[in-house]
């Protein structure tokens, strides 16, 4: 549902509604519901949300005779070792979601406007037990960064009925005069700020979907750090309520009265000298990016710059880098180990390389693996899992990848091996050497199982004397099995 609450409705959604035993949703939603239509009382029970809601959603749908079959592996993968943790994107009782269409809902019959098909007679959510018909209170479109998605996960697509409503996202395009396919969005609901990094490119808007009243002026800070401060940055607050309403500055202004308000309620002072005020909890936040003469490239396309990333000299350098991930080939939502990660920098422009690509970097290190979570926030990606630990022992129990990068470490015993079986036939390998018995290691391998073996030298450019001449850096020797290969492979 939208800000405007039960008069927003469509006939069928409201019929949900008057039908249900039990409506799930925030306080907020649920007050938006009225106790009774004309002379006709709403009766249902009403269930407010938990929080954490992701880890008691199950308990709570069974409690309503909603049994939940569980998680398949995949599903699994997507919420805890991506980051996307989509169940976590809602409303939980603060108040927070600002009807950014990231939901809030335990069935779908969600009460969230058009009906999306079907009877409208039919259940919200399938009871198999005493608890009578549960209907969800979502905000904005509950299968957009919403809890529909996590519900028919859960439940299964034949046991949620869900009625659309328009998103914060269609809101915001509307009141801008933005076409939604030229925007990308970022939750902040749930969800790292941080991701904004990966998406911030000139000449692509971009929109965030607020937690709280907070987010906006954090975006603001983060978009001076990066030299984006020009930026304008309009926030839209309570879209579709009565009292709606949108601010707009430069980036840089924002996080200017965002201090001076600090400040001011550190010393108890005024609101003074700003014309902004402290943005609405219900908010969404618009950004047309205009870097500034010192804003650093950041491009999503492999073989980003080596000083990108915070590093010891343990780092896959750039133009090795970028052909590496050519041949690992990242696709939306594959999963890459990087084993022996050092930077993390192949894992990190994998997941860049799409918003729903996942990656576990492995490295034995602690004080690298705490570089590639800075490295990882840095660039917009925190949702990087960093296993510590040594290879191939604590490979065991991690996902089944779609690719495995080997980029140190592959003459450990068992290592390749333990990487060829996790691929269970299916997936890409790529490892690098640059050591002689490394590289003996990676020849045996090319005889018995076939693939493409190549050797990459890169020269650069720096002063001899007076003049200028060719510096070589070490040769690194690369071999890559695709699927294909696997299906052919054999001892040789």
């Amino acid at each position: 549902m939208g800000a405007d609450g039960w008069t927003g409705l469509s006939a069928a959604a409201r019929a949900a509604v008057r039908r249900a035993d039990v409506l799930l949703g925030a306080r907020r939603q649920l007050d938006l519901i009225p106790a009774r239509v004309g002379e006709h009382p709403l009766t249902a029970r009403r269930v407010t949300w938990p929080s954490p809601l992701l880890p008691a959603l199950a308990g709570l749908l069974a409690e309503h005779g909603i049994p939940v079959a569980g998680t398949s592996d995949a599903d699994t993968d997507t919420d805890t070792d991506a980051g996307a943790d989509t169940g976590t994107g809602v409303d939980t009782g603060a108040d927070t979601d600002a009807d950014t269409g990231t939901g809030t809902g335990a069935g779908a019959d969600t009460g969230t406007g058009a009906e999306s098909g079907g009877d409208p007679r039919r259940p919200a959510v399938r009871s198999s037990g005493p608890g009578g018909e549960v209907c969800v209170l979502a905000s904005g479109d509950p299968m957009f960064h919403g809890i529909g998605t996590t519900l028919v996960r859960l439940l299964g697509a034949d046991r949620v009925r869900v009625f659309t409503h328009p998103s914060a996202v269609s809101l915001a395009c509307a009141r801008l005069g933005w076409a939604i396919d030229g925007v990308d969005v970022v939750s902040a609901v749930g969800r790292p700020l941080a991701q904004v990094h990966a998406a911030l490119t000139p000449h692509r808007r971009l929109l965030v979907l607020s937690a709280d009243g907070t987010t906006p002026l954090a975006l603001a800070d983060l978009l001076v750090d990066r030299g984006y401060g020009a930026s304008p940055l309009t926030v839209l607050e309570r879209l579709g309520a009565a009292d709606e309403a949108a601010q707009r500055a430069a980036a840089h202004e924002w996080a200017a009265a965002s201090a001076r308000w600090r400040d001011a309620s550190a010393h108890h002072g005024g609101l003074l000298g700003s014309t902004l005020r402290p943005p609405a909890d219900l908010n969404v936040a618009a950004v047309e990016p205009r870097p500034g003469p010192g804003a650093a490239h950041r491009p999503r396309t492999p073989g980003l710059p080596d000083d990108a990333f915070e590093h010891d000299g343990q780092i896959t350098k750039r133009e090795i880098r970028a052909v590496t991930l050519a041949r690992l080939g990242p696709a939306p939502g594959e999963l890459l180990w990087d084993v022996g990660a050092g930077a993390g920098s192949i894992a990190i422009e994998w997941m860049r390389a799409h918003a729903t690509c996942r990656a576990v970097a492995v490295e034995p290190r602690a004080d690298r693996a705490e570089r590639i979570r800075r490295n990882a926030t840095n660039l917009g990606v925190p949702g990087l899992r960093v296993v510590v630990g040594r290879a191939p022992q604590v490979l065991a129990g991690l996902p089944a990848p779609d690719a495995v990068f080997v980029g140190g470490g592959a003459t450990a015993d068992g290592l390749l091996e333990a990487c060829w079986a996790a691929l269970r036939g299916r997936g890409r390998l790529v490892v690098n050497a640059v050591t002689l018995e490394s590289e003996a290691m990676l020849a045996a391998w090319y005889a018995r199982r076939g693939g493409d073996l190549i050797r990459l030298s890169v020269s650069r450019a720096s002063p001899v004397g007076g003049f200028t001449g060719w510096r070589s850096a070490m040769p690194v020797t690369q071999w890559t099995v695709w699927p294909g290969d696997h299906a052919a492979a054999g001892d040789r």
